[in-house]
């Protein structure tokens, strides 16, 4: 199975809405907490660990080049 990174949701703003109310009224602490309970649950509903390291690597490199773009902005 390969990594599929289109938007498989009929409202993809839901989904998204979905997980940033999760994280209303938590700490900083909590919602790292939930953010990685939420990475493994659907890392094992997809059960495919070759998937889930290329989901890894995209998400990391998301987040090092957002880092970096905003560094160059200041």
């Amino acid at each position: 199975m390969a990594l599929s990174t289109s938007s498989n949701f009929d409202r993809p703003d839901d989904a998204f809405r979905a997980v940033v109310e999760a994280h209303r009224g938590l700490s900083n602490e909590q919602s790292a907490d939930l953010d990685a309970a939420l990475v493994l649950i659907l890392g094992n509903h997809i059960g495919d660990i070759a998937v889930l390291h290329e989901a890894i690597a995209l998400a990391r490199r998301r987040v090092v080049e957002a880092s970096q773009q905003q560094q160059q902005q200041q």
